[in-house]
């Protein structure tokens, strides 16, 4: 018969054998029986460790009265890019352009015929639909039947720098009373006398301006 025990774990006598006539523990009065196992006490846990809470701080431009700190000025005077300097481009010279003078025959009778642009003809307008008319249209002068459609052809030369005169006709032409050659040019100057036909009857004064 196994041998009494304090079954008190916090007594004196806890699992030591006591009389087997024992009915409490002499020490702490705990009835007593055949010793059983204590229960197994999980081992104790630390208790956790306590963290301060954590306090928020504001920043320093959130706190009341707060002045950003003042910053220097920029002396925008000294702050440049370097430029790069270039040579002036001379400007183009580009001449005017040459204009041809005016070339104006003015007819004994005072009327005056102008020729527009530097060359065309000298005639009379033509009564066939669809032929252009003379640069210079001599109709309606007195004695006009004796100029052709096409007597002559006018043209500025800018190598000779005068106006040339071309005869084409069939009653012919006469530049100071001298007949020219068909075909051939001859210059016209400032006032020069242009007949057309040989009877006297067609005379011209040439003008160049």
């Amino acid at each position: 018969m196994p041998a009494n025990r304090c079954p008190n774990p916090s007594c004196e006598y806890f699992n030591r054998a006591l009389p087997n006539n024992a009915k409490v523990c002499p020490w702490c009065s705990t009835p007593v029986g055949n010793v059983v196992s204590p229960t197994p006490q999980p081992p104790s846990q630390p208790p956790p460790i306590q963290q301060p809470p954590v306090q928020y701080q504001r920043p320093a431009t959130e706190q009341p009265n707060y002045q950003a700190p003042q910053q220097a000025p920029v002396d925008y005077s000294t702050v440049y890019q370097p430029r790069v300097s270039y040579q002036p481009t001379p400007p183009v010279y580009t001449p005017p352009a040459q204009r041809a003078p005016a070339l104006k025959l003015i007819h004994s009778s005072g009327r005056e015929f102008h020729l527009v642009g530097e060359g065309g003809y000298i005639g009379r307008r033509s009564q066939s639909p669809g032929i252009a008319p003379p640069e210079i249209d001599l109709t309606g002068i007195p004695s006009e039947g004796i100029v052709s459609r096409r007597h002559a052809r006018v043209d500025w030369d800018w190598s000779q720098n005068s106006y040339m005169i071309v005869d084409m006709s069939t009653n012919g032409i006469y530049l100071n009373n001298n007949p020219l050659t068909p075909g051939m040019q001859y210059r016209l100057l400032n006032g020069d006398l242009l007949r057309f036909g040989q009877d006297n009857l067609v005379n011209f004064t040439i003008y160049v301006v």
